[in-house]
């Protein structure tokens, strides 16, 4: 049964533990199986990065949960064995592309799949690039789209690949290429979209000692490096998308305000949350030695953003921009509908059912708050984490209660969202 959730107008104040970066705990789990054995502190184990797990163990590795929920991963060392069954990513588009590329390092065939909104999503490049690396790559319908069947080895060598599609192929081919024997080139046919996501993965390789690089025209990795994180051990930082919520939540519905703790300065690109709702009038203060961000409530103005390198952002600036005054017009936002699900669409659609104004086009979306009233409904969370929590954010200043379906869908970045509302003192009813 798919849990329903409502929400009635709520002032929240508190303090609030940044959960752990889903982008971060993703590439440290691959990279500890591609190690020999590494240990992960503060990972986020939640629906996505379990099936990243479940990938590595498929592979010839390890991964267990302690008690204290820190990771212990045996590694595959560079070499993954042919899974004994398909790989199944279930919802997680990131475990999909960096686990195909994995697979092409094999001697055999590895199978992936997912569920029906990952198997609607683009993979084309990424096969084409593997295929053009020595591998053999193909979507079983033909689509570009999984289920996949992939056969290695692939030795390494140059490889073109759109940018504008997912930053997620560049990272697969990265790590992988890492521990071919002739490193991988790849060069970009257009501009990378989401391009803090592929200096996430930067960060994470230095962590465990591989050296990848920008180019000129791309990035490269050498081939035949280990993956050894300093110590044995890999921290993963807060996460700054999941961070969006709490802060639009304080910037919203707060007037006692709320401290979000774990929010340490990384490679994230979604650091730029806390610029927007600066500039859209909140209250906010980041100690970026202490980690700590204070936001209370303020006049919220509408302004212009892109989300050209930050798209899981937009969902939570179109609920800023139904309460703010004025138009909040979010830009570059195409690659955005390529998501669990076309999120302009949904975002403009559910929002419309409360009674905010949008216009819609190609890639851009604009809120008309000024011209809205926030008013409470039953909404659809599309089976889509981002859509849900920034539903439920418009819930705590809508005028009546708002009814979110589908809300256990959370557990895929925020498995406990709605305790930390509630512990906030968000009035929330949950039913099957």
């Amino acid at each position: 049964m798919s849990e329903r959730v409502t929400i009635a107008p709520s002032s929240v104040e508190g303090t609030v533990q940044a959960p752990p970066s889903k982008s971060y705990t993703h590439r440290a789990i691959l990279a500890s199986g591609y190690a020999r054995r590494a240990t992960v502190r503060d990972a986020l184990w939640s629906a996505d990065t379990r099936a990243t797990a479940r990938a590595v163990d498929l592979f010839g590795g390890a991964v267990e949960r302690t008690a204290g929920g820190v990771l212990e991963v045996e590694g595959f060392d560079g070499r993954p064995e042919v899974p004994a069954d398909v790989i199944d990513c279930e919802n997680s588009g990131t475990t999909m592309r960096l686990v195909t590329a994995a697979a092409a390092l094999a001697e055999g065939t590895s199978v992936l799949t997912g569920d029906e909104s990952l198997r609607s999503r683009p993979q084309g490049p990424l096969l084409e690039a593997i295929t053009d690396l020595g591998g053999d790559a193909y979507s079983t319908r033909g689509n570009g789209r999984a289920p996949l069947v992939v056969t290695g080895p692939i030795d390494g060598g140059e490889v073109s690949i759109p940018g504008d599609v997912s930053s997620q192929y560049i990272t697969a081919l990265l790590m992988a290429g890492a521990v071919t024997d002739a490193g991988i080139d790849v060069v970009l046919e257009t501009e990378l979209k989401s391009a803090p996501y592929v200096d996430i993965t930067l960060e994470v390789l230095e962590a465990f000692g591989v050296d990848a690089r920008h180019t000129a025209d791309g990035f490269a990795v050498d081939g035949g490096q280990t993956y050894a994180p300093e110590g044995g051990e890999y921290a993963v930082p807060g996460d700054f998308s999941s961070i969006s919520y709490p802060l639009a939540a304080g910037a919203i519905a707060s007037e006692g305000g709320i401290r979000i703790e774990g929010a340490n300065p990384s490679a994230q690109g979604d650091t730029a949350i806390v610029d927007i709702v600066d500039r859209m009038g909140a209250a906010v203060d980041w100690d970026r030695d202490a980690g700590t961000i204070d936001v209370a409530t303020g006049s919220l103005e509408g302004i212009e953003v892109s989300v050209a390198d930050t798209p899981d952002l937009l969902p939570t600036i179109a609920t800023l921009g139904a309460v703010a005054d004025g138009d909040t017009h979010i830009t570059n936002a195409e690659h955005v509908r390529y998501k669990e699900t076309d999120r302009v669409s949904a975002m403009a659609e559910e929002l419309g059912k409360m009674g905010v104004e949008t216009t819609e086009k190609q890639d851009s979306l604009t809120i008309h708050g000024g011209e809205s009233t926030l008013e409470g409904a039953t909404v659809d969370g599309r089976a889509d984490h981002r859509i849900i929590m920034a539903l439920a954010l418009a819930g705590l200043v809508a005028e009546g209660e708002t009814t979110v379906r589908g809300a256990d869908h959370v557990d895929v970045s925020f498995p406990g969202f709605f305790d930390v509302l509630e512990g906030l003192g968000a009035d929330i009813e949950r039913r099957e």
